[in-house]
């Protein structure tokens, strides 16, 4: 059975249709990719899956329950049992690295400090930062910040993990890290994880399944190897970044020539 099973899900912002009927499952124990181009609501759909946001129409349930429907407190202790890696890492500047991963423990367990240190610093050994714990967030890089945030999502040992566009601004080596970091964390834990990405090489490579999503709807799904072969015109240019195909490149309006004459008419 799948963990998340997204219904008719229709939300939007204003005038702006983000969603329009998305029907979502997201396998339990796989990597589940949610991609497509900028602003087609992929970090909203998250925000829709953790409850922050409500849907207008449609459904969400994770682990057999409807998000939406659930009190303030129901909802708490299921956010307690989801992982989010921020697209910024979006940690407290102020703390150092140990405090940052030791915040949620202290935060939703009454357990002594000698366990949270060992807890704290097994969690650091698996993203290869035990020996930073000092460090402020200010001294870290991109990369080692991205690891010391998947560390904190892992503190409390979540049943799923979101991740907010991963591998944004990382150099060719953080990337990787980061990659092989997910694939490990997800089989080692047994987890759920859900990447929202459009860095299709890095998302294509740990994802069990995939996920397009352009004009409020699925455009495709699929495995890896299905996503490759398939035979619309959308998908491989999305997926080769191709610059002609269905998505235009210009945005759409009056004839190029006829707004030249008339520029010409007004003079």
């Amino acid at each position: 059975m799948p963990l998340i099973k997204i219904r008719d899900l229709h939300f939007n912002r204003g005038d702006k249709v983000i969603f329009e009927g998305v029907n979502i499952d997201i396998y339990r124990g796989k990597i589940t990719a949610i991609m497509g181009p900028s602003g087609t609501g992929k970090t909203t759909l998250l925000r829709l899956i953790g409850g922050q946001l409500r849907p207008d129409k449609g459904t969400i349930e994770v682990d057999g329950q409807n998000v939406h429907e659930l009190s303030h407190s129901g909802l708490y202790e299921l956010r307690k049992r989801m992982g989010m890696l921020f697209q910024s890492g979006a940690l407290l500047t102020d703390i150092n690295v140990f405090d940052n991963v030791a915040f949620p423990i202290r935060e939703h367990t009454k357990l002594p400090e000698y366990i949270i240190r060992d807890l704290v610093i097994m969690k650091l050994q698996s993203v290869g930062l035990r020996c930073a714990r000092d460090l402020m967030p200010g001294e870290l890089s991109g990369g080692m910040a991205r690891r010391v945030a998947l560390a904190r999502a892992m503190a409390l040992d979540p049943m799923m993990i979101m991740y907010d566009e991963p591998f944004t601004g990382q150099d060719p080596i953080s990337k990787g890290t980061l990659v092989n970091l997910i694939h490990r964390v997800n089989k080692a834990m047994g987890l759920t994880s859900i990447v929202v990405s459009h860095d299709v090489a890095e998302a294509s490579e740990i994802a069990d399944h995939i996920y397009l999503l352009s004009g409020g709807k699925v455009i495709e799904q699929g495995s890896p190897v299905q996503i490759k072969r398939s035979s619309s015109l959308w998908t491989q240019q999305f997926m080769q970044g191709l610059p002609d195909g269905p998505v235009p490149f210009h945005y759409p309006g009056i004839d190029f020539a006829d707004d030249l004459l008339a520029s010409e008419v007004s003079v």
